[in-house]
């Protein structure tokens, strides 16, 4: 994982030619010995794959529709491969047999080439950034679904997946991903899950949803860094009695009761304040980085801010991708269009990245434009663009980084409630009786 040292890759010259620097003819080497084989299928796992991406990223009224045009130009573009198959109904029904791990497979193989791709791009003062957040997409009203998945809500809301990300906060780009059922998911749960996938110098930054003392103690015990944001409902204890007006950092213990009454240790961190004349409430925010040269204040507050990221993404994700609703009727197929879509999504980033890497902008690294991008990409597929305008288009898709001199309007939307910034946490002196059930070298400085 040693990314700082690499240089960057030259940018490809074609749509063809970059969707092959991230699926390599290695990888379908490795899918095909996963996937169950069958004498001469009609739908090949590299047209499969690859006709599967491209519908996520052309347009059309009707997925039919949207399959003759990503046909059509895997067809221009890979005239020496075997011909897919010619009907929609028969490219469902191969998608449906396709297992989840070929799919698994080929974001792994992704995040792989990610990490040599970006270089000095994927690392930041000696981390990796990665926010992590949840959303849900809404699925048909089909009976398997519905008795499957569920509905939620007193009105019976429609059936729901539940996506939990973790998102690179420079680059914008989805390292990986979680579901569960829209109504039910635990997003702390899906983040245990994905622990085993972070990369090296991850440092995990999350909001207040995640505060659980199983969940710190899984990425501690992983020796991951993370930065989670704390409410009211934490309690933490500290050696010596502290005013939380006048508190900025320290090292302090989470020791929730319940977990007292189990016989669990304490997890010992660093509790940091960030306190700023623009924000309106101040910031409480829990890690296990206990050396302040290696995290200072200003550090965390920054890579904190940069958490937004994660919004960014589930909103081009959905809106730009539209990707609101799944179109599958069954568990088998939306199951792969939500991996295939997510997949789409983080390759077309991956695009974007790498053709704008090295711009320098107001605010530094220029960072690439989903929409502009998406448009890109959708150019060459329509016009079977050999390279000369894809590649001038994809190295221009930049995010407007002009100074704003007012605030953003802010709209009132239905049904969505008011937020409500968390409270401060609860900051105690440890007792007597706690402080002897604590290791000595917990309590050591």
């Amino acid at each position: 994982m040693s990314a700082g040292k690499q240089r960057l890759r030259p940018v490809a010259k074609s749509l063809p030619q970059g969707i092959r620097e991230f699926l390599t003819p290695s990888l379908f080497k490795q899918v095909r010995s996963v996937r169950s084989r069958r004498k001469l299928p009609r739908w090949d796992i590299h047209p499969l794959l690859y006709v599967l991406i491209l519908c996520s990223w052309c347009c059309g009224d009707s997925l039919p529709e949207r399959f003759e045009v990503a046909r059509g130009f895997y067809v221009f573009t890979c005239p020496k491969k075997r011909r897919p198959g010619t009907t929609f109904s028969g490219f469902e029904k191969a998608v449906a047999k396709l297992p989840m791990s070929v799919l698994r497979r080929v974001a792994a193989t992704v995040r792989e080439r990610m990490v040599r791709v970006f270089g000095e791009q994927w690392l930041h003062e000696g981390f990796v950034p990665l926010g992590c957040d949840g959303s849900r997409q809404e699925c048909p009203r089909s009976e398997e679904l519905e008795r499957r998945l569920g509905t939620f809500g007193k009105d019976g809301a429609a059936p729901m997946l539940w996506n939990t990300s973790i998102v690179h906060l420079r680059l914008g780009i989805p390292w990986c991903w979680w579901w569960g059922r829209g109504g039910k998911a635990s997003e702390r749960s899906h983040l245990q899950q994905m622990i085993p996938w972070l990369p090296f110098n991850a440092l995990l930054i999350a909001d207040a949803g995640y505060v659980g003392y199983q969940l710190m103690r899984s990425l501690m015990m992983a020796n991951v860094c993370f930065l989670i944001r704390m409410s009211s409902h934490a309690t933490f204890y500290t050696l010596e009695e502290q005013q939380l007006d006048q508190f900025c950092e320290g090292i302090v213990y989470y020791w929730p009761q319940k977990i007292r009454a189990k016989g669990e240790p304490p997890l010992r961190g660093r509790l940091i304040c960030v306190r700023d004349k623009r924000r309106k409430v101040d910031v409480w925010l829990f890690t296990n980085v206990e050396d302040r040269q290696r995290l200072s204040v200003e550090a965390a507050g920054k890579f904190y801010s940069w958490r937004w990221e994660c919004e960014g993404f589930f909103r081009s994700y959905k809106r730009t991708m539209k990707m609101m609703k799944l179109s599958g009727r069954t568990i088998r197929t939306v199951h792969r269009e939500a991996e295939a879509s997510m997949i789409a999504v983080q390759l077309m980033l991956c695009l974007g990245s790498q053709a704008v890497a090295g711009k320098a902008s107001n605010k530094g690294t220029a960072v690439a434009s989903p929409r502009k991008v998406l448009l890109a990409i959708r150019s060459a597929v329509r016009e079977k663009d050999a390279g000369s305008k894809y590649s001038k288009q994809i190295a221009l898709a930049t995010r407007d980084s002009r100074q704003r001199v007012t605030h953003k309007e802010k709209r009132k939307w239905p049904r969505r409630k008011t937020h409500q910034p968390p409270s401060p946490p609860v900051l105690l002196k440890l007792p007597d009786d706690l402080k002897a059930k604590i290791r000595p070298d917990l309590l050591a400085a």
